[in-house]
């Protein structure tokens, strides 16, 4: 019986590259494909360049990094807009470790480095901390295995 909190999430991918032709060469197939979601814009990437790829489209590499990086800053949003902390800019420079071993590999370390921005007279002690509770509540940082970092930056206007 699912679960009364269970949220679901559906894709549909298609390797569009085999328009191109086959697997018959490892170097010359296209590593292309569209991403399809209901109700949404599709989403077009590719294998990252050191693996083939099309380096003009984002591979999965760059969109582990964006989740890692936009779940943390939604969750920073709502735990401050919910403790009346007003944000009014944020920004991050997500930056990942990926190592090799054999045909596979790993991501070792994801840090984020977001910067806020608080209202005039905000309680940066408080905001600051929340970014352990934003850590500690992103769905995406507690479903993968490697450690997710931070080291944030907050500031008043």
């Amino acid at each position: 019986m699912p679960h009364p909190k269970d949220h679901h999430y559906q894709a549909k991918l298609t390797w569009t590259g085999a328009a191109a032709g086959g697997t018959a060469d490892y170097k010359s197939y296209s590593r292309e494909y569209r991403a399809d979601f209901e109700g949404k814009p599709s989403l077009t990437g590719s294998a990252d360049p050191a693996f083939r790829g099309d380096p003009k489209l984002h591979n999965p590499e760059d969109l582990l990094l964006v989740a890692l990086s936009s779940c943390h800053m939604l969750s920073y949003l709502a735990l401050a807009a919910l403790e009346g902390l007003e944000v009014v800019a944020y920004a991050d420079e997500a930056a990942g470790t990926m190592q090799q071993e054999g045909r596979g590999g790993r991501f070792t370390e994801v840090v984020l480095h977001p910067r806020v921005t608080l209202a005039p007279g905000s309680d940066l002690e408080r905001a600051e901390a929340l970014h352990e509770e934003a850590h500690a509540t992103c769905f995406i940082a507690n479903s993968v295995n490697f450690p997710v970092r931070h080291d944030a930056t907050v500031a008043c206007a």
